[in-house]
């Protein structure tokens, strides 16, 4: 029989809210700027297994919702844990899922200080942009009789294979998408309020949904 503190690390991320940045000292008087995240309380919601799901992973709900705005097969799924409506439901991955119930919960407390973390979130949708905000691009001239200060330039061939290349870096929607920062690490942890500080800045608006993850990459 593992330990309870043995069974949250098999969980390899939670679910969270980004709250705000703020700076924290250390012992020696260095600045650290670093964002607040609300790190659960998450819920299990279901176990998947490799003989009945194909795969391996737990189901985990965060935040709250009424009852009115979940559909009819989640909240069946919700009343057979008993532990109310949330807001959100993602699948993380465990080392054993079989070693948790739906039901149980998962809290901050799976990370300690020092911990190297992945944090994957949605980044700020900034509408359409032009390629200079979107990849950098340089200006052009902008003397007198320039055509081409803030455009991007040739962007196909004349002859072969006379097409635009896939892929070609060009105006469009800036943001709103999935991203994931690397190996941030945890300043600073506190259970009794659910909260990380982490040092860094992190994907997405106040009050985004984001996952923290342990890290795989060297420290």
């Amino acid at each position: 029989m593992i330990s309870e503190r043995e069974q949250q690390l098999m969980i390899t991320a939670i679910i969270g809210r980004k709250l705000d940045m703020t700076q924290v000292f250390s012992g020696d008087g260095a600045v650290y700027p670093v964002t607040l995240v609300q790190a659960g309380p998450c819920t299990v919601t279901q176990v998947k297994t490799v003989k009945t799901d194909g795969y391996a992973a737990l189901q985990m709900g965060f935040g709250t919702k009424k009852a009115k705005s979940v559909n009819r097969p989640m909240k069946g799924q919700f009343d057979k844990v008993g532990k109310g409506y949330f807001e959100v439901v993602r699948e993380i991955a465990a080392l054993d899922p079989s070693e948790h119930n739906p039901g149980d919960q998962v809290l901050a407390d799976i990370f300690q200080i020092g911990d190297r973390v992945d944090i994957i979130g949605k980044s700020k949708g900034k509408g359409y942009a032009g390629t200079i905000k979107r990849w950098r691009f340089q200006r052009g001239p902008d003397g007198h009789g320039s055509k081409n200060v803030r455009e991007p330039g040739s962007t196909g061939m004349a002859t072969y294979p006379g097409r635009v290349i896939k892929g070609k870096k060009m105006p469009g929607q800036l943001g709103n998408k999935r991203t994931t920062v690397l190996n941030l690490k945890i300043v600073d942890v506190r259970p009794e309020s659910n909260l990380l500080l982490i040092h860094g800045a992190v994907p997405g608006a106040k009050n985004g949904i984001v996952i923290v993850r342990r890290t795989n990459r060297a420290k």
